[in-house]
């Protein structure tokens, strides 16, 4: 296991956390945060039943563990329908995707987590399956081969990613319902933790439920994860009560502070800070500094921060903000580093 997928707070699924069904809510009625996106998929329901016919293709994007998996499932009970669940890097041929595709009802729903990552080949099968629900396939080979259209049912594409960049024109054009999904208030943060807490039948006092919470960073996945770990040292060590001083004396013990950040998130902010003057430093320069990958210090560690104002990214490169000297108990500069024009 990497050291990022060991991080307590890292927002991609990790072997500690397990499906729990009684956790995760199976109608839109249930569901916490996310007003807007709930309400357009409240009439996007409602309509598709009352003309009896299937959703629409439906396209999620945004950070991980926010809760795109779980909106698929809820679409699935939603509709009664049944849900075939499989991902982009699983569907390595266009075979694959094919024998999905044949074994849909009418009305069903595929997910497709990771859709940006389906090859080209891949992709274009879909096309058509997906705009006229056809299902083109090529017999044999050199002058002999011959293609045949197969019809599909009407059924529904649910994607999910947590890069839309890299999706290719022609497929996000085919999705006709496209939801960004952002990270959670505060508040919703506290009513999931309150949630799960009665679920799992956990004592939990209201300051307890907001010191989870708060350091969470938005995301749900993390503070039921949060949860769980606050939850082992209550029980070893706090009389099985969740307080706010126990889970308080938990998170530190994880070393996650009061704004959500751990060990190598504050290992990035101390080697732009105190290695490089604050910057601006380039991202090759602290992935070398830091012993971290660049790609998971500008997928992983840098949303985060940038959430907070901690960083500033410029095209000269990486630059701590005053806050993120405040937080780490740090004097500012006196003079900040000149910035280059931008060409």
């Amino acid at each position: 296991m990497t050291e990022t997928t060991a991080r307590v707070v890292a927002t991609e699924p990790q072997r500690e956390d397990p499906p729990d069904p009684t956790l995760r809510p199976r109608r839109l009625a249930e569901l916490i945060g996310q007003d807007l996106v709930r309400e357009n998929l409240t009439i996007l329901i409602e309509a598709s039943k009352a003309r009896r016919e299937a959703l629409d293709h439906v396209l999620f994007y945004g950070p991980p563990g926010l809760g795109k998996t779980t909106l698929a499932h809820i679409l699935a009970h939603e509709m009664e329908v049944n849900l075939k669940v499989t991902s982009g890097p699983a569907i390595e041929r266009a075979g694959d995707l094919a024998a999905i595709l044949t074994n849909l009802l009418p009305r069903d729903i595929l997910f497709i987590d990771e859709i940006h990552r389906l090859g080209r080949p891949v992709e274009e099968i879909l096309y058509p399956a997906m705009e006229d629900f056809a299902l083109d396939i090529i017999i044999g080979k050199g002058p002999s081969a011959r293609s045949i259209r197969l019809q599909l049912p009407h059924f529904t594409i649910v994607g999910a990613t947590t890069r839309p960049a890299l999706l290719s024109s022609p497929l996000r054009a085919r999705f006709g319902v496209t939801h960004h999904l952002d990270f959670y208030e505060q508040p919703a943060m506290e009513a999931i933790v309150r949630r799960a807490a009665e679920v799992l039948g956990n004592a939990i006092d209201g300051e307890g439920i907001r010191e989870i919470a708060c350091r969470a960073r938005g995301t749900p996945r993390v503070a039921l994860r949060l949860l769980r770990r606050v939850r082992d040292f209550a029980q070893v060590r706090g009389r099985g009560r969740i307080t706010r001083q126990v889970a308080g004396e938990a998170l530190a013990l994880l070393q996650v502070d009061e704004l959500g950040l751990d060990e190598s998130d504050r290992r990035v902010l101390r080697a732009i800070i105190e290695k490089f003057g604050g910057g601006p430093v380039g991202l090759q320069t602290i992935a070398a500094s830091t012993s971290e990958e660049p790609d998971t210090i500008m997928d992983v560690v840098e949303p985060y921060l940038l959430q907070l104002g901690f960083l500033d990214r410029t095209p000269q490169g990486r630059l701590a903000t005053p806050r993120a000297y405040e937080h780490l108990g740090l004097a500012p500069p006196v003079s900040p580093q000149p910035r280059l024009p931008e060409i």
